[in-house]
């Protein structure tokens, strides 16, 4: 094994530094356990692996693995992933109430900052590695084009009503150009850094933490997309998803409306 090829190997796709970091840790995870890759060996290690983690964990190491044996020539030997069996609810998404409310609280405060970091995420459905890539020159066009590892392109629209808001933000700081969201350093800021400091909001505000994190806002702009304007289709173009059948998660309600439903109509 040579972690350093796979290394200049991944970098030669659109890969996250977080994802290269995560997919060579799952090759050296195999490594420590066996000494060379053998279709049993790969075997056994999804076996360990679906014994000892939750099958989303286990998809993601998978993931990795076959991206290492494409890798070294060996894609006759990847792995299959495991069902993950969907639950009949969302859950984790934050409220439109609770969104609302956290707007508010932000904007009342002076957090300008972070009241424009959840605005964008829930109002235009971007992941948080796409948020980060948003400049001021973005903001004047009404939109970010991203493009996909096979070239396929996204078009992340930012609405009216949002870049007319951001716009006297930007005045305000007089900034021309460059990326808009920045750390304390005056350098883009980091994931990290966004859910980090979002949880700490969340506690001053009083706000369940398990349901503000970056993702839920993305979660956020699919549900109040579909409860506005019912084309299931748009919605995964704008989301970027491969498949619709990934965006139809959003039909669902969440564990607490489905509870308000049955209380409020179950009377016998």
């Amino acid at each position: 094994m040579n972690l350093d090829d796979f290394e200049a190997y991944l970098k030669e796709t659109d890969l996250s530094d977080n994802t290269i970091t995560s997919y060579k840790a799952a090759v050296k995870q195999f490594y420590q356990q066996y000494d060379v890759v053998t279709r049993r060996k790969l075997k056994e290690h999804r076996m360990w692996l679906i014994e000892s983690y939750k099958p989303k964990t286990v998809n993601l190491r998978i993931r990795a693995l076959n991206c290492y044996l494409e890798s070294i020539e060996k894609p006759e030997w990847k792995l299959q992933f495991v069902k993950i069996q969907q639950k009949a609810f969302l859950e984790n998404v934050i409220s439109e109430a609770d969104y609302e409310y956290f707007k508010t609280c932000l904007k009342e405060s002076g957090e300008k900052e972070w009241y424009f970091t959840v605005r964008f995420m829930a109002a235009t459905g971007v992941r948080v590695s796409e948020l980060i890539q948003i400049k001021v020159e973005h903001v004047k066009i009404g939109y970010l084009d991203l493009y996909s590892k096979g070239g396929k392109l996204r078009r992340i629209y930012i609405p009216r009503a949002l870049r007319e808001e951001a716009f006297e933000w930007i005045e305000e700081r007089e900034i021309n150009s460059g990326f808009l969201f920045l750390n304390k350093h005056g350098r883009r800021i980091t994931t990290r850094g966004i859910s980090g400091q979002l949880k700490v909001l969340a506690e001053r505000y009083q706000i369940d933490p398990s349901v503000v994190y970056p993702h839920s806002f993305r979660h956020r702009f699919a549900k109040s997309f579909l409860e506005r304007f019912q084309d299931i289709a748009l919605l995964a173009d704008l989301m970027g998803h491969e498949s619709i059948e990934t965006t139809r998660i959003y039909l669902r309600r969440t564990s607490t409306e489905q509870q308000a439903i049955v209380d409020r109509i179950v009377d016998w």
